[in-house]
């Protein structure tokens, strides 16, 4: 199987910039969160929509990056 109809954009989810890459993969869409910088995976998930996709995986990366701990500078 070849992934078709990709797409990425960016969006900001709890103060962090973050990465949706989303993707068909035969009858499931496919989407994966990650920060900008470095590329680091933060969460993926799957649907029978490419929202269903997005809005699972957006909910599971706030959540995470919610949980972040950050230091003032």
């Amino acid at each position: 199987m070849k992934p078709e109809e990709y797409s990425e954009k960016k969006i900001e989810l709890a103060g962090w910039e973050v990465r949706l890459i989303t993707y068909k993969l035969g009858d499931v869409y496919i989407s994966k969160a990650d920060n900008v910088s470095p590329g680091a995976n933060i969460a993926r998930a799957d649907g029978k929509t490419r929202e269903e996709a997005e809005s699972k995986v957006s909910e599971i990366a706030e959540r995470r990056l919610n949980r972040t701990r950050t230091m003032p500078i």
